[in-house]
């Protein structure tokens, strides 16, 4: 079973209630059932249940300001089921659920502190940072956002697969027709309008993790991806826009998340067009740093070591210094709050500290804006191992395993096009079936991670009990968590068809037959 809202709901330890536009609950958790009563009993309101004539605001003032951006934490006063007043700090987050606004609201408890003389020492008067503070506290602090964030996860799932489908099919058509042809632009809209979606998943999926990413990637040479982000954006309906590439031809290696480290950057160049929508250059630089001494870049301290630097340089407007001290604040936008959540360059900052490294942002109103990520460093070289179309094509019976048959239909159309013969699975028992009557004859296995029944993981271990040395690629929409290992043979939903269609010829081994 898919997972769902269910598991916000019914796994938290605090109250949490769905609600509808009007305040009408539609459903309470465990939680909220022990400390307030049958609220999720009919249809019954948050005023006329649990909402205190205490609070400075009413329900419906709750629920409107939820609605125009995810609320940071509301101190609320709430009847609880023993006829007494509890306080609690209301998190609020409006989705679409079968077609309608409902509102996810979890109530973390906040209990009463002992008076302490006034004082002007910012850790002791802020909770948050004492390491004393109550469990309670430091709980609200921690979950303010995870209303919005644990809610995203939840349907990052197939929101994937369907994007998955859609850039699949773009881009194989995209590969197929001449770069005249009439159809041609709109195809290229749609295929960066399903990349844009896609980032949007991945934004609050990202945040939604518990404990950091492991960063036990191999090794890689970093200039492929400044390539290949940059040629996304080189397209005609940026023809105000100058580029420069200049790439450092011996770069040191780094460890790496590609799929991660590809949407940091295109999250930093994003910004960078938007920030010269009238014309303008932007500057994409690699280069080696030795530093036998700790350096101070702008806020940033980068201790001694060896690092891959990668900048990004635009001419555009700049950015004002009170504005500059926050960007990598959550939900800080100086944008149009109803297309900018505020999360691209947090989650720039989230993706390169997770790699251990550092990013660091010059910039002065007017003067363009400068924005560069060190990465730690190897002194050694790798090729890079790039495959241009002329190699996509190749031979060999793949077996694609996923519940979603739009993914089914996907992977057969685009394999089988560049010459590989296709064997599909919607179930991690047909696919043992089909495994088992031909072993030696399949020369790859893809599959998704995430499936009833039985998971990807399942899968393979039980595969590799029949062939010990099959190639296996696991695919997922999910962001990878530490307890399982994804490295060079994972591939991250959504993807394109060249995407698929690169990691297929890398790992694919065909044994002869044909």
């Amino acid at each position: 079973m898919k997972p769902d809202l269910t598991f916000v709901l019914d796994n938290a330890g605090w109250p949490g209630l769905l609600v509808n536009e009007s305040g009408i609950i539609l459903r309470a958790n465990p939680a909220a059932l022990q400390t307030f009563g049958s609220v999720g009993e009919g249809s019954v309101s948050l005023n006329a249940s649990i909402w205190s004539k205490e609070n400075s605001s009413s329900a419906e003032a709750f629920l409107a300001s939820s609605a125009r951006a995810p609320t940071a934490g509301t101190i609320l006063k709430l009847r609880q089921k023993d006829g007494t007043l509890g306080t609690y700090q209301g998190v609020g987050c409006f989705f679409q659920r079968d077609g309608k606004n409902v509102c996810l609201i979890q109530f973390l408890p906040v209990r009463p502190q002992p008076k302490e003389p006034a004082t002007t020492n910012t850790i002791a008067s802020n909770p948050a940072l004492r390491s004393d503070a109550p469990p309670w506290e430091g709980l609200a602090q921690k979950q303010k956002l995870d209303c919005a964030l644990q809610l995203a996860r939840t349907v990052a799932l197939d929101f994937n697969n369907a994007l998955t489908s859609i850039l699949g099919h773009a881009s194989l058509i995209l590969s197929r027709i001449p770069l005249d042809h009439p159809w041609r632009r709109s195809l290229l809209e749609i295929e960066k309008s399903a990349e844009k979606a896609a980032e949007t998943a991945g934004d609050l999926a990202g945040f939604s993790r518990q404990e950091k990413e492991p960063t036990t990637q191999a090794p890689g040479n970093l200039n492929e991806l400044v390539r290949r982000v940059v040629g996304i954006f080189q397209t005609d309906a940026l023809p105000s826009v100058i580029w420069g590439v200049q790439l450092e031809p011996k770069l040191y290696s780094a460890v790496f998340d590609e799929a991660k480290m590809q949407q940091a950057f295109l999250k930093i160049i994003e910004n960078a067009v938007q920030s010269i929508d009238t014309g303008g250059q932007i500057i994409v630089m690699t280069s080696n740093c030795d530093f036998k001494e700790p350096k101070q870049d702008g806020s940033v301290k980068i201790q001694a070591g060896s690092y891959v630097c990668i900048e990004f340089s635009d001419s555009g407007c700049g950015i004002s210094p009170e504005v500059l001290s926050r960007v990598f604040e959550p939900f800080f936008t100086t944008k149009d709050r109803a297309k900018h959540r505020g999360l691209g360059l947090a989650w720039v900052y989230g993706i390169v500290t997770n790699h251990a490294g550092a990013v660091a942002i010059s910039s002065q109103p007017g003067g363009g804006t400068h924005v560069r990520i060190y990465l730690a460093a190897q002194k050694r070289l790798i090729r890079e191992q790039s495959l241009n179309a002329d190699d996509l094509p190749g031979t060999g019976t793949i077996l694609f395993v996923d519940d979603e048959e739009l993914m089914l239909t996907m992977a057969d159309a685009i394999l089988t096009s560049y010459g590989y013969r296709v064997l599909t699975a919607n179930t991690g028992a047909k696919a043992i079936e089909i495994f088992s009557r031909q072993p030696d004859a399949i020369d790859m296995v893809i599959t998704d991670l995430v499936m009833p029944q039985m998971s990807g993981r399942e899968l393979s271990d039980q595969l590799r009990r029949i062939r010990p040395q099959i190639p296996i690629l696991t695919a997922s929409g999910y962001i990878r968590s530490s307890g399982v290992e994804m490295d060079e043979n994972y591939l991250q939903k959504p993807f394109t068809a060249a995407t698929l269609l690169r990691k297929v010829k890398q790992h694919i081994t065909p044994a002869g037959h044909g």
